[in-house]
C-alpha cells in the first residue's frame, strides 16, 4: 500500500490538545467537534493515563466526529498514530528520537516535537522534524509548576530554525496576536477551548483573532 505524505501545516494553525475532564470521553468528544466546526486545523490526542487499547479506541472515535475537517495528531504514541491512519505524531521533548520516528513511520507522518529552549529546537530540526511546539509561552494551569519563557523565546527560535513552530501555554484571544507577531505559525491551546462552555464560540473567536493578526502581519511586511 502506498501512503500519501501528509500536507503541510496551514497558516495560522490551531490545535487543540485533548484532556479528559470530569466530564469524561463523552463530553471530550463532543467539545473536539465543536471546536473543529469552529476553525480548528489538528486535534492531538493526549490521553497519557489511557493504555495503548482504549487510547486507540479514543482516536477512532475523535476520528469519526472531526470527519476529516482536522488533521488528527496522536502525542508521543506512533503505534496509535499508525494505527489510526492519523496525519502526525507530536514528541515530548525527552520522547525517542525524530529518526527512529522516520524509521517506523517513514514519510507517513507528520513529526513535531515540543521543546523549551533554543538549543533543543537547533537539535530537533536537525535531526528532521516537520515543526516544533514552544512552550510554555505563557502561565498556565494545565502545567503551573512550570515556568514560562515568555514569547521572547519565539523570536529567538525564529532567528536560528527554517521549520514552523507552534505557541503552547496559557495562550489565549487576549494575548494570541503577540505570539503570531512574534513569529509563531500558530498555537496549540487546551483549557482556551475545552474550558470553555462554548467550544466552538472559544474556537471561532481563537481562529479569527489569528486571522486577524496574521493579516496585520503580512501588511506589514509588505
Amino acid at each position: 500500500m502506498r501512503y500519501a505524505t501528509p500536507a503541510p501545516l496551514p497558516y495560522p494553525t490551531l490545535c487543540l490538545v485533548t484532556e479528559i475532564g470530569p466530564g469524561g470521553e463523552e463530553v471530550l468528544l463532543a467539545k473536539v467537534a465543536a471546536a473543529v466546526e469552529g476553525g480548528v486545523d489538528i486535534v492531538q490526542l493526549r490521553a497519557k493515563e489511557l493504555p495503548a487499547g482504549r487510547l486507540l479506541d479514543l482516536g477512532l472515535s475523535i476520528k469519526q466526529r472531526i470527519k476529516g475537517n482536522a488533521k488528527l495528531f496522536v502525542n508521543d504514541r506512533v503505534d496509535v498514530a499508525l494505527a489510526l491512519e492519523a496525519e502526525g505524531v507530536q514528541l515530548g521533548e525527552d520522547a525517542m528520537p525524530v529518526e527512529a520516528v522516520r524509521r517506523i513511520a517513514g514519510d507517513r507522518l507528520l513529526v513535531g516535537r515540543s521543546v523549551h529552549s533554543v538549543e533543543r529546537a537547533i537539535e530537533a530540526e536537525a535531526q528532521g522534524a516537520d515543526f516544533l511546539v514552544i512552550g510554555t509561552v505563557f502561565a498556565t494551569g494545565s502545567k503551573p509548576e512550570l515556568e514560562p519563557t515568555g514569547p521572547e523565546l519565539l523570536r529567538d527560535v525564529g532567528k536560528v530554525t527554517k521549520i514552523p513552530f507552534l505557541a503552547i501555554g496559557g495562550v489565549n484571544t487576549a494575548n494570541v496576536a503577540q505570539v503570531l507577531e512574534y513569529g509563531a505559525h500558530g498555537v496549540a491551546v487546551i483549557s482556551a477551548i475545552l474550558a470553555s462552555s462554548d467550544a466552538a464560540q472559544a474556537a471561532q473567536g481563537l481562529k479569527q483573532a489569528m486571522k486577524d493578526a496574521a493579516g496585520r502581519k503580512m501588511l506589514s511586511s509588505k
